[in-house]
């Protein structure tokens, strides 16, 4: 057993040489045990000091591991690709697979930190952006991906020292290193820079994704101390099997209080009018012109399409469409989860479909199927849906906070208009492959869809975010709402 606990801050190059033989021996075997499972991802956040030896940390693991098995993502100043997204886009895009290690320079920790030194976020910005990390973080783990949080620690007087043997004086440097902190100049803004760096240590040091500050002073023990932490990261993705999902269908909790269904108060007998063609091409209109105008351009717009199954979801999303550019949308239809998918985090592959500010995203279902289709067939454990929740509040108030209106719809039917719908189209050539096997096998679940759809209203309707209940058994009363509520979000 290799144990880096009692090992002197101060290494010798034999002691070091001896520890690095057995150490490299342990971290491969895990590694490879890792990969065989495909049950977790490793992040190692590589943060700290400039001159505290960060990139020849990144050096040392790919020495000691197998390269093939490991990534280097390194976050700088935004691209404009990055700038047209929520500033969380590009650490979802890039979360590594199941099996795989991820070394990370300038992560999420870095931006908050440097926006707060910058005096770019106030105290009270600073703490609620430690607390939605927090979160963020909880979730990840929960997803399968370890985070090894490491903060590389040297004296500020040293690290000035060592900058100032690294430059030439042109300001090139003599030797390769990762330098982060360039910008951070002054007296005030260094203070505020080490205050915010202890807080976030200090607040977001959880259980399940704790910091690690490693002295940085000598570089032998530095990184035996590193690789042990990572040997131990490994042996725990290696030995916590996630909890397996249940194999039934699953009710909400149980409560003492009755839970009527939202359906029950919507009235599903109104109808669209005569003029249905006559304010459905002027909604259209309305909606064209809100979406090219000039202050649409540092806008998104994300669209979710919910409901049962034959509510008329793509009804409503082709007069959607009618009114668009074509080249600033596209539709997503989500299904089951591909393998590139599951590999990743739950809400991977609604991140990287996020779209530039400008554009417009549609979700024909989307990352409610967590707690709708998952939840009632049984397809993610009660834990896991019930966390989703607040993770997906998370996520849509992220998008909000960075300029994106998000408009939500559950199209409602009833089972009678629902059965009519299904015979039309076991009856019509073009309109069979709408009706699958699994539409039909839904039908008698429906008690348990209505709940799990009542509690998803409830839980997810937040003020920036509120879901819109459309009345769907006449289509083209549900295209008018769809297309009234859109517009009016935009407008105001």
């Amino acid at each position: 057993m290799f144990d880096s606990a009692n090992l002197p801050h101060v290494m010798t190059k034999d002691e070091f040489e001896a520890a690095e033989s057995r150490l490299r021996e342990l971290l491969l075997d895990a590694q490879f045990e890792v990969a065989e499972q495909k049950r977790a991802a490793i992040m190692v956040m590589i943060n700290g000091s400039d001159g505290a030896g960060k990139g020849e940390i990144v050096n040392r693991l790919y020495d000691w591991l197998d390269d093939h098995l490991v990534e280097t993502l390194s976050y700088g100043k935004p691209t404009d690709a990055e700038r047209a997204r929520p500033g969380a886009w590009r650490y979802w895009r890039d979360v590594p697979a199941k099996g795989r290690i991820a070394l990370v320079l300038g992560s999420w920790h870095h931006r908050l930190l440097r926006n707060r030194a910058l005096g770019r976020l106030d105290k009270n910005a600073y703490n609620n952006a430690l607390e939605e990390m927090i979160r963020a973080e909880e979730m990840l783990r929960h997803e399968g991906v370890h985070l090894l949080k490491i903060w590389l620690h040297m004296d500020d007087h040293e690290v000035r020292k060592r900058l100032e043997k690294l430059r030439e004086a042109d300001g090139a440097l003599r030797r390769p290193a990762v330098i982060e902190w360039d910008e951070i100049q002054g007296s005030k803004a260094r203070a505020r820079l080490i205050d915010a760096a202890l807080e976030m240590i200090e607040k977001t040091s959880t259980g399940n994704a704790p910091w690690a500050v490693v002295p940085a002073t000598n570089p032998h023990y530095r990184d035996v101390a590193v690789g042990d932490l990572l040997l131990q990261t490994l042996k725990s993705a290696a030995a916590g099997a996630p909890a397996a999902p249940s194999t039934r269908a699953v009710a909400a909790p149980d409560s003492a209080l009755p839970r009527p269904s939202l359906v029950s108060t919507l009235d599903l007998t109104k109808t669209a009018g005569e003029d249905y063609s006559k304010v459905l091409q002027s909604l259209q209109q309305r909606l064209t012109e809100a979406t090219t105008a000039k202050s649409f351009r540092d806008k998104g717009l994300v669209l979710v399409f919910e409901g049962n199954d034959a509510a008329g979801k793509g009804g409503a999303i082709r007069r959607v469409r009618e009114a668009l550019d074509p080249r600033r949308f596209r539709v997503y239809g989500v299904s089951a989860p591909t393998d590139e998918e599951q590999a990743r985090p739950y809400l991977w592959r609604f991140w990287r479909n996020i779209p530039r500010r400008g554009d417009i995203a549609i979700f024909d279902r989307s990352w409610y199927g967590r707690v709708l289709v998952e939840r009632v067939e049984g397809l993610a454990a009660p834990q896991d849906w019930m966390r989703a929740y607040q993770e997906i509040n998370d996520f849509e108030r992220q998008l909000g906070a960075t300029g994106y209106l998000v408009v939500k719809f559950w199209l409602a039917i009833s089972q009678d208009e629902q059965l009519r719908r299904f015979q039309d189209r076991e009856t019509k050539a073009f309109k069979r492959y709408k009706l699958t096997p699994d539409d039909w096998r839904n039908r008698e679940k429906w008690a348990l869809y209505e709940q799990a759809m009542t509690d998803m209203v409830d839980r997810t309707s937040a003020r920036q975010a509120p879901w819109a209940l459309v009345e769907a058994n006449d289509k083209k009363f549900a295209r008018l709402k769809v297309l009234r509520t859109i517009v009016e979000r935009l407008e105001a």
